[in-house]
């Protein structure tokens, strides 16, 4: 994308025999003066001051980011300033650890929220989430949930972590009690097929950007929403939805500012 901009400069007449130049030197802006070819030397000529602007966003407007990140990855703005992706490898793993986390974040985000709206109203009488580990249930013990979780959540995360190292290799026949055809994962870290994907979204992985740009964005938001949620309850011992009900009661004098004051006296 090239804008021109302003009437331009002007120059010296260049003799008859003179060309567009391209191999002009260009600033750090990326601003180039090209000239063209000139008439007799009685004749003026004005040239265009061409800005072409970053084709690439970055974090941080103007900075250059690192050659390893070259934009392919999603949600890639160029921010690695400890410089962890510089190992191709480890690059790999850590967008997959990533694409993990953020998903874990919107699904703990959303329960985290859903619950407490559910509590306040008094919908059902449901513990503030933090406290909701230590609830004792009738149907089943505080070790049998536990030991059926690491079961699960092992062997889910097991099954990721052999098809991050052997991509395809998960989807064999025989890999999953025959289960393969309703799973059909598509690449490393997007499982599809009717349980995973029963809408039929990004069926074409290796084309879906905008998709995995949407996630990626979304999953970095609720990773910071997570953050927020562990600091306010550390802080004010209540859920979220208490601690919005009582900034909307009084905005003013209900903030953050006062609520981190008041907890420090």
């Amino acid at each position: 994308m090239a804008v021109a901009v302003g009437r331009g400069f002007l120059v010296r007449p260049c003799s008859s025999s003179s060309f567009l130049r391209n191999d002009l030197p260009k600033s750090s802006l990326g601003i180039t003066t090209t000239f063209s070819p000139s008439k007799p030397a009685t004749s003026r000529r004005y040239s265009l001051t061409v800005v072409r602007a970053q084709q690439r966003p970055t974090w941080l407007p103007g900075l250059d980011p690192p050659s390893y990140l070259d934009g392919t990855l999603p949600g890639d703005f160029g921010f690695d300033p400890l410089g962890l992706g510089e190992d191709p490898e480890s690059l790999k793993w850590y967008v997959q650890a990533e694409l993990v986390h953020a998903r874990f974040a919107m699904a703990g985000v959303a329960g985290i929220l859903f619950t407490d709206l559910l509590r306040v109203t008094g919908i059902r009488n449901l513990p503030v989430w933090y406290e909701a580990g230590a609830v004792k249930f009738e149907f089943a013990s505080t070790r049998t949930l536990f030991i059926v979780q690491l079961l699960l959540m092992g062997f889910a995360e097991t099954k990721r972590y052999m098809d991050f190292i052997s991509p395809g290799s998960q989807a064999k026949e025989g890999s999953f009690f025959g289960l393969e055809a309703s799973l059909e994962g598509l690449e490393p870290g997007y499982p599809g097929g009717p349980l995973l994907n029963p809408l039929g979204l990004a069926k074409d992985i290796k084309n879906a950007h905008e998709w995995k740009l949407k996630e990626i964005k979304n999953g970095r938001l609720a990773m910071v929403a997570m953050l927020g949620i562990f600091v306010q309850a550390s802080v004010t011992h209540v859920g979220p939805i208490d601690n919005l009900v009582e900034h909307l009661s009084n905005p003013w004098h209900k903030t953050i500012i006062q609520t981190l004051a008041n907890s420090g006296s």
